[in-house]
């Protein structure tokens, strides 16, 4: 049987080429809305980051995104994500891999 391609995508802060389904998406919309894209599908300018608290952590300290995304992000934001990534990183610990 013919082995599928796995996407790849590279990491805005550690550099590191990773499966896009081990990364998570935060997206900029056209109308300057930045979310964190859980499908991977919204329209907008995106950045990967790998699904680690400690790489999302470092994002926050050094404002990587901020410079990526060409905006300014909150606290709040960065709160949000570094506990996303906490919980879905718990989920496939507890679950394994395919949840």
């Amino acid at each position: 049987m013919k082995q599928r391609k796995i996407p790849m995508r590279k990491c805005v802060v550690s550099n590191e080429m990773k499966p896009k389904k081990e990364m998570i998406r935060i997206v900029r919309s056209k109308e300057g809305e930045i979310s964190i894209d859980p499908t991977g599908k919204m329209p907008g300018r995106g950045a990967y980051l790998s699904m680690e608290p400690d790489v999302v952590q470092k994002s926050w300290d050094q404002k990587i995104l901020d410079r990526v995304l060409n905006d300014t992000l909150t606290d709040d934001f960065y709160q949000e994500l570094l506990d996303y990534v906490s919980h879905q990183k718990a989920r496939r610990e507890l679950f394994g891999n395919g949840k």
